[in-house]
Formats: C-alpha cells, sequence, structure tokens
C-alpha cells in the first residue's frame, strides 16, 4: 500500500489516525472527540476519505503482511467475534416445523425471500388482487 504518493504527509496525520481510533473505541459522536486530535471536522473528513479510498480495509492486511515479512506474526490464534458469526438457527434455540426450514432453504437456494406463511412465491403490492 502506498502512502504519501501525492505529496508529503500532513504533520497530523497520526493525530487523525487516533482520532478516528478513538471515535470507535470510544463510540462517542464525533463532536465529542477530545481536541487533542484536531478539529472534529477535519477528523471525521479525513475518515471518510479514507473509507472512500479503501485504506481502511487495505490497512490491516498490508499490516499483517508486513509482520509476516520479518516473522513477526503468529497465525496459529486466531479469534472470531462471534457478533458477526452466523450460526444456525437451531444454535439459537428456534424450533421450526419442517415444511419452514424446507421452503426457507429453497428460498435461499433460489436467491429469493420466502414471502407470507412459508411461501416462496414473488410478493404482492397492497391493493391489488389476482
Amino acid at each position: 500500500m502506498q502512502i504519501g504518493s501525492y505529496g508529503p504527509y500532513p504533520e497530523r496525520l497520526p493525530q487523525r489516525l487516533e482520532g478516528v481510533i478513538w471515535r470507535f473505541r470510544a463510540g462517542g459522536q464525533w463532536r465529542e472527540m477530545p481536541k487533542e486530535f484536531g478539529a472534529w471536522p477535519t477528523v471525521r473528513n479525513r475518515f471518510r476519505q479514507w473509507r472512500d479510498a479503501g485504506v481502511l480495509e487495505a490497512l490491516p492486511r498490508c499490516l499483517t503482511a508486513e509482520a509476516m515479512k520479518r516473522s513477526e506474526v503468529d497465525l496459529s490464534l486466531v479469534s472470531v467475534d462471534s457478533t458477526t458469526a452466523r450460526a444456525h438457527h437451531d444454535a439459537a434455540g428456534t424450533h421450526l416445523v419442517q415444511d419452514v426450514v424446507t421452503a426457507l432453504e429453497q428460498a435461499d437456494a433460489e436467491g429469493r425471500r420466502p414471502g407470507k406463511r412459508g411461501r416462496t412465491g414473488g410478493t404482492r403490492r397492497a391493493g391489488r388482487r389476482k
């Protein structure tokens, strides 16, 4: 990942990055950001620029690749955040009738959303009758 290809680094770039990290770690609003990170509109705008340019998606990959080059990373222990892992409906204690499960799996395989009462047909607009 090339950084700085459009000119010199802004002087307060590290503070802007720390401000973005603070915002998501603390869960606060942009306006609540401590002044040590700079003006909150500037930090927010920098975050939006990085987001739109794909920098925030590429950063973890590039840091991991760089650490692997230096043999400074051990991927033998990896943690998965359970809030983003999809679980089967049985794992959550939900019990569905087999007909409903079959209809849902069929709709998922066909790329459709199930309609009312487990039907997998198209949706009707309100007020229109066939």
